[in-house]
């Protein structure tokens, strides 16, 4: 019984995500952990030894996060096990980003489409930390599917994944490290010592997850190409783990993704992924969004089929 209660409360989570996304009126824990890092950023990331100071600062949140999470779940369980598994499926639609993005997707697609180069140029900045000022049409496209695909790996795979290997509390110590790594974790002057350990310790927890996402594309699609081009292009990013969701994509689509953005002020030159440098549209929008809903579901049933192998 225990294990179905919780397939229960996660299938609904999932469930309502499909629905809702992350809407704004609900209260975010991703807030508060922004929130939390802000406060540290503005007072610890100045003088000297910045790296140090930033590290720690990392490792203080991070583990208050997996502290905090396993503490309320264990007085949950004491007072009522339903309270712990309602707890379970709460964080678990809070851990989960798959509807949103591909919402904030079709939405700058639209937008280029309907009012312009402009309109997508800032419904893009919404979701990418580029400059997106000087930005063509085909480039918007592009950032749109390229984000699409490393969030498939950072806001579905890799919570999934740590859910299945420790529950709430690691799927939560998880997106502290990522809202860590997307808010300090650049190369700028600001950033580059204070933030060097969480953009570190995040790459080392997506190294699995990112991986595996590009594979759950290639089984959800069987497509061949697709599994070809994370050989060839996963080790090309300048990231280490997001080439592999990308140039899964790219397969799939039979497009090719990379090239030179702006970010914080400096350009940055991505090395191109996939080979076909076709113009991007609505269509591959459309596939990438199933592709996305496809992975996420199968990501789910496998977490679960873990979680019952490992502890039930």
């Amino acid at each position: 019984m225990t294990f179905q209660i919780e397939l229960l409360v996660v299938f609904v989570a999932y469930v309502l995500d499909l629905i809702l996304g992350d809407p704004p009126y609900l209260p975010h824990p991703i807030v508060y952990f922004g929130r939390s890092i802000s406060w540290f950023e503005k007072r610890f990331n100045k003088g000297g030894k910045r790296f140090l100071k930033g590290l720690l600062v990392t490792v203080i949140l991070v583990t208050a996060v997996l502290v905090f999470f396993m503490t309320a779940q264990y007085l949950l369980s004491l007072v009522d096990e339903l309270l712990s598994y309602l707890f379970i499926g709460l964080f678990f639609f809070y851990g989960l980003a798959n509807r949103t993005l591909i919402k904030e997707g079709q939405m700058v697609f639209e937008k280029l489409e309907e009012e312009g180069l402009e309109a997508g140029r800032k419904q893009l900045s919404r979701i990418v930390g580029r400059d997106t000022s000087q930005l063509s049409a085909q480039q918007i496209r592009t950032a749109v599917l390229e984000t699409m695909a490393e969030n498939l790996s950072d806001g579905v795979v890799a919570p999934v994944f740590w859910f299945a290997i420790g529950g709430i509390p690691a799927m939560m110590a998880y997106k502290m490290v990522n809202t860590l790594d997307s808010m300090i974790g650049y190369k700028s002057e600001r950033y580059l010592y204070y933030g060097r350990f969480a953009a570190r310790l995040d790459d080392v927890a997506n190294y699995i997850p990112a991986r595996l996402t590009g594979l759950l594309m290639v089984m959800v699609t069987g497509s061949l190409r697709a599994f070809r081009f994370m050989l060839k292009f996963g080790n090309k990013h300048s990231s280490p783990n997001a080439g592999y969701p990308e140039s899964a994509l790219a397969g799939i689509l039979s497009v090719q993704f990379g090239g030179s953005n702006i970010y914080h002020g400096k350009r940055v030159d991505k090395p191109h992924i996939g080979i076909n440098n076709r113009a991007i549209t609505m269509q591959d929008y459309s596939v990438s969004a199933r592709v996305n809903h496809a992975v996420c579901f199968v990501a789910i049933v496998l977490a679960l089929a873990l979680k019952y192998a490992l502890y039930y």
